[in-house]
Formats: C-alpha cells, sequence, structure tokens
C-alpha cells in the first residue's frame, strides 16, 4: 500500500471523526434546550398521594375562540399523571400555518384523544395555535388510559409514527420515553381506574310500549333537561347527576316510535360528588314510576326496596372520596378525560 492511500484512508477516518463529534455536541445542545423548557419532576404521581398543582408548564392546541383572553389560552396544561409525551425540537421555528396542515387530522390515536402542545419561538406557552406565529418546539400528549382501557403498544406506535413524520417535515428530533416505561405506566393507571369506576343502574319497567314521545314529556315534567343527546336530572353546578337511556340508548339516537324501558344511570367519576347520589336517583325513579305507571328494578332486576338507599349512599360517598383522594374530583376535567 502506498503512502498516497494511506494518507487518503487517514484523512477519511479523520473526517468521519469529526462529523460524529459534531452530531454529538448538536444532540446535546438540543437535549439541554429541550431540559430547560420542559423539565421533568421526580414525583411519580401513580406512586403515593397525588401531587396537588401543575408540574410542567405545557398548554395544548386547539381552535382559538376569536375573543378568548390569551391567559386563558394558555391555561391548559400536560397532565403527567394521566397522559405520556412525546417531545419535538424544531431546527428552525415553524410558522402556524405549517403546523395547522401538519396536525389538523390528529385527534386520538385508536381509542386514545391525543392534545398537542407547543412553544412560541421567543419565549411564551401556547395551548391554542394563534395566527402569524412560529413555534420551536411542540409535544404531543396521548391519554394513557380510559374507558377503553390501557395505551397498546399498537397505539403507542402509531403515535411514534406521526412524531417521527413531523421530526422528518420540518427537521426535528425527538425525546420520548420508552415503550416498555409506557405501557407499565398505563397499565398501572389503568389498574387504578378500574378500581374506581362505578356506574349505577336503576330500570323503570314500563306497563307496555309506550311512545316515546309521552315517555320524554313525563320526565320533563318530572324535572330532566336536555343535555347533548340525553336526557339529564341536572345539579345546581350544571353538571348531570344521573340520565335517562330509552331503551338503553340516548333519547337522541331513539330509532322506533314506541320504548318497553326507562334506564337511569349514575356515572359516578362524571357526576358531582353527592351524599345522596342513590337515594336521589331513586326518589326520582319512584316518581317516575308513579307517573309511568311502571315499575322500579334494580341492576339485578329485583324490585328497589327503601331500605337500601342509605346503604348505597354510603359506599358511593366513600367511592367519592377514593377518588377526591388520588386527584380524580368526581366531574373534574381530567377525571371525566379518563373516565370516558
Amino acid at each position: 500500500m502506498s503512502d498516497l492511500q494511506i494518507g487518503l484512508i487517514l484523512l477519511g477516518v479523520a473526517l468521519i471523526l469529526i462529523v460524529l463529534v459534531f452530531n454529538w455536541w448538536q444532540d446535546r445542545r438540543v437535549r439541554q434546550k429541550m431540559q430547560e423548557h420542559f423539565p421533568e419532576g421526580e414525583h411519580d404521581p401513580l406512586m403515593g398521594t397525588y401531587q396537588q398543582g401543575p408540574v410542567r408548564r405545557e398548554p395544548g392546541f386547539g381552535p382559538r375562540e376569536p375573543a378568548a383572553d390569551s391567559a386563558a389560552d394558555d391555561a391548559a396544561e400536560v397532565d403527567p399523571t394521566t397522559e405520556v409525551v412525546i417531545d419535538i425540537s424544531f431546527a428552525q421555528p415553524v410558522p402556524t400555518a405549517s403546523l395547522q396542515q401538519a396536525l389538523h387530522t390528529l385527534h386520538k390515536v385508536g381509542s386514545k384523544p391525543v392534545r398537542i402542545f407547543a412553544e412560541r419561538e421567543g419565549g411564551g406557552h401556547r395551548s391554542r395555535l394563534r395566527p402569524d406565529e412560529s413555534y420551536v418546539s411542540m409535544q404531543l400528549a396521548v391519554l394513557l388510559a380510559n374507558r377503553s382501557g390501557p395505551l397498546t403498544d399498537i397505539e403507542w406506535s402509531q403515535l411514534w409514527t406521526v412524531a417521527q413524520s413531523l421530526a422528518e417535515r420540518f427537521d426535528g428530533a425527538i425525546e420520548a420515553p420508552e415503550q416498555d416505561d409506557v405501557m407499565q405506566r398505563a397499565r398501572q393507571l389503568d389498574e387504578l381506574c378500574a378500581s374506581l369506576d362505578a356506574l349505577v343502574g336503576l330500570t323503570l319497567r314500563l306497563p307496555g310500549t309506550m311512545p316515546v314521545a309521552d315517555v320524554a314529556r313525563a320526565l320533563k315534567d318530572a324535572g330532566f333537561l336536555p343535555y347533548g343527546r340525553q336526557l339529564a336530572w341536572m345539579s345546581d353546578t350544571g353538571m348531570p347527576r344521573f340520565t335517562a337511556l330509552f331503551d338503553g340508548a340516548p333519547i337522541q339516537d331513539v330509532q322506533s316510535a314506541g320504548v318497553d324501558r326507562v334506564d337511569l344511570l349514575l356515572d359516578l367519576p362524571n357526576s358531582p360528588a353527592d351524599e345522596q347520589a342513590f337515594s336521589r336517583m331513586a326518589s326520582v325513579g319512584r316518581d317516575l314510576a308513579g307517573r309511568l305507571g311502571a315499575e322500579l328494578l334494580d341492576d339485578q332486576g329485583r324490585p328497589v326496596s327503601d331500605g337500601s338507599d342509605q346503604a348505597i349512599d354510603k359506599q358511593l360517598t366513600d367511592l367519592y372520596a377514593k377518588l377526591g383522594q388520588v386527584g380524580f374530583e368526581a366531574g373534574a376535567d381530567r377525571t371525566v378525560r379518563i373516565f370516558s
């Protein structure tokens, strides 16, 4: 081998080393920048008492209301208890229009909703995209569990694929936890929430098939109000205490002209805490039974006895308290997200 060949080989090795060192230095600089903007807390919300207050100042994207106050816009944050995040740091600021085009179809992966958060060029977090701005980083926050079960490896892979596509499109660097850690967190949260979930039902068995309009009128006369696609018994805070289903469906989804039964459903995590949650629903059920000539049954198909109300109230009150103890106040936004 000639001296010229040896010299060319050494030169090539030196160039490769220079490229590797440059890439390491650039990656280290990006990581330091992301840690400055998105510091990780040491507290694990699933281990021990839930830590009150925001852990990370991370808002989320969404359609902007024209007259919304900027402080209110940026109030939303990643919930480290119920969500896991993929961070993407851009090499160059990305305009709002470009992000809107790239993200307009990203709402969920599988059965898990995804929220999107970002940091504005020049500083400041955004929970909603705003015109004529640019963003230096963003986060994809996916729910770890809901009533469909824990986040699956397929759902996590789908979000990872989206993140990789965004990173390639905008020359970004990705940082995310290991998949095994994510799956473990998802299972832990799912097990916790399963132990706290409760749906309590009563059934009004009608004397025969009755017109839907007549039954609906009886419920409204008794005090039920429209709530979305349903009829609901409302609390004084504007939240439903329990809802009515017609042959198992919301009133707006009933296809037939007649109905054979009405179900009263108390969705405990999604209703305001109430020391008389069951007895209130049972009292309304008895009133409706009188109005409709129906028989009031429990979820086992047995007639409801007056003596059981207080005992069930006590059980539900204890469950409301357990929800609050782990940071899931009944009816709160974060509770509604996960118990859905």
